[in-house]
């Protein structure tokens, strides 16, 4: 389990190496603040959703999850994605009114992205990659808490940085989305220089 952990962090980060996110990546790192605060509710987002849906899938979409009931034939598995965002809807909205009532500073700063982590294509990748690896249900934590992280690391050293370069000289071209970009393909051969790190 740990070597998951670590992996969903650091080799296989879903903003780094799979891209899943990026709209949402981009759009909301030009402060470092407001990066932390989407970073937590994405770690806090996926350490849920993914073993939810894990239990979901297993107990009652997968073939044979109905045999209790006299259905062992019933194959569901073609409703995933539609229980997955249902899911995941859900828990955002829980998220959403949790912030709104406790920190409506960071609920009002992250503004319509955070509905929008509902629509997250990192959340839902989460729980697809948790299907296609066959994970068992304390790998599903292990992995949903360690992409989360990732997620939110890459977010805030990516804000961070961001934050720095507005003080750069760059060149005209550069400036903008442009660069944003150059930086994301940079922490992303930094990001898979850690390949190995945290495995045994």
């Amino acid at each position: 389990m740990t070597d998951i952990f670590f992996r969903a962090i650091l080799q296989e980060n879903l903003a780094l190496t799979f891209f899943l996110g990026i709209c949402t990546f981009l759009a909301v790192s030009k402060r470092v603040d407001t990066a932390l605060g989407l970073g937590v509710a994405m770690i806090a987002v996926q350490t849920v959703t993914v073993p939810v849906n894990h239990l979901i899938f297993q107990g009652l979409l997968v073939e044979g999850a109905w045999a209790w009931a006299g259905l062992p034939e019933v194959d569901l598995t073609y409703l995933k994605l539609i229980s997955f965002i249902g899911v995941i809807a859900a828990i955002v909205q829980v998220l959403e009114m949790a912030l709104d009532r406790f920190a409506p500073v960071l609920h009002r700063s992250l503004g319509i992205f955070l509905p929008l982590i509902t629509v997250n294509c990192a959340i839902l990748g989460g729980s697809l990659f948790m299907v296609e690896r066959r994970l068992t249900l304390p790998e599903s934590v292990a992995y949903g808490l360690g992409s989360g992280i990732g997620w939110a690391l890459a977010i805030v050293t990516f804000a961070a940085i961001r934050e720095k370069l507005r003080y750069a000289d760059v060149p005209k071209g550069l400036r903008g989305l442009g660069l944003a970009f150059v930086v994301t393909g940079l922490m992303s051969m930094g990001f898979s220089a850690l390949i190995g790190v945290g495995a045994g």
